[in-house]
């Protein structure tokens, strides 16, 4: 008998991805938002004790780094006592959580790769708020895998690549923050990894999902590291070499032309964002390589393999 999986936010980034490859693994229960609304107990509560799931992999978040600084409430709804709950509900059934963390519960002040060792201190409301919610599952005592992420972007929702591609289409030239440094990472990806993790778990432990061994927090993220400028620079590049092959592009978009001339590289200060975020927020992914032998790709091939996305989902999960 298949296991039951509880997905959240399949609607998101990580969420849609993981919604095609965890079937494989189980079977999957992926309430909407109408059935599932992090933001009211009630819904965690009920969905948890109807489902009765073996593991809950919680992709939602609340993520508008900048709109969390005047939207606390919501933000910490989502991010903190949403996985609490979650927690909570999971382990008075006997179930596992499966949560996705942030790297910016860093403050971006050291200048190689964080491990999953050092001390968190989150800079903005949604760092506060997402190492909150670390610290509520961590406390409980369910058993569980919190997965911390950096700089992720795919073909939907809202993110950096999206955005660029847009803003290719409005302007000729594009001022991008260049100091700034993370390690840009593709949904596809990080999904696929995901899987592959609990795929490993499952076949050790005969189908089941059992976390007993492998407890904690791992760091999961693209290799190699970059700035917002050069990652932009890159994803134009790409842009004009498979613009007729995009597929994925909203319709509006692919009926424009990529007008974009110049990257400019500007600094933090130039931006004028109202919210602090880390400096340098490079993960290392050591301990998953070592325990897991797992390891996302490096950020410029996921960009390359995103661009021709299809193609290459079925086969990222058999490896």
């Amino acid at each position: 008998m298949k296991p039951v999986i509880l997905l959240s936010g399949k609607n998101g980034q990580v969420g849609g991805e993981l919604l095609r490859l965890l079937p494989q693994l189980g079977e999957v229960v992926a309430p909407g938002r109408e059935h599932l609304n992090l933001s009211k107990p009630g819904d965690i509560r009920r969905t948890i004790r109807d489902v009765r799931p073996q593991l809950i992999v919680n992709a939602a978040a609340y993520t508008a780094v900048d709109q969390a600084e005047t939207d606390q409430t919501m933000a910490q709804a989502i991010n903190q006592e949403a996985p609490e709950l979650m927690s909570v509900e999971a382990k008075k059934i006997g179930a596992i959580l499966l949560h996705y963390s942030t790297d910016y519960v860093f403050d971006g002040t050291k200048r190689v790769p964080y491990d999953e060792t050092d001390s968190a201190n989150p800079i903005n409301i949604y760092g506060k708020t997402k190492f909150a919610g670390e610290q509520a599952i961590r406390s409980s005592g369910v058993p569980h895998l919190i997965f911390r992420t950096a700089w992720v972007y795919g073909t939907r929702g809202r993110n950096f690549l999206l955005t660029i591609l847009r803003l290719a289409t409005e302007r000729e030239e594009l001022r991008i923050v260049s100091d700034q440094v993370g390690a840009p990472t593709c949904a596809v990806d990080l999904a696929a990894a995901t899987c592959k993790v609990l795929a490993g778990i499952s076949k050790r432990n005969r189908g089941q999902f059992i976390f007993t061994e492998v407890n904690g927090t791992y760091h999961i993220s693209a290799a190699g590291q970059t700035t917002w400028y050069e990652f932009a620079q890159t994803i134009l590049e790409a842009a004009v070499a498979t613009q007729h092959d995009l597929a994925w592009l909203s319709d509006a978009t692919k009926r424009r032309q990529l007008i974009a001339q110049r990257v400019v590289p500007i600094s933090t200060q130039e931006f004028g964002s109202r919210t602090c975020r880390p400096p340098y927020a490079v993960l290392s992914n050591s301990r998953l390589k070592q325990i897991f032998g797992v390891a996302l790709p490096d950020w410029r091939t996921q960009l390359e393999q995103c661009f021709r996305l299809d193609s290459i989902v079925a086969e990222r999960f058999a490896d």
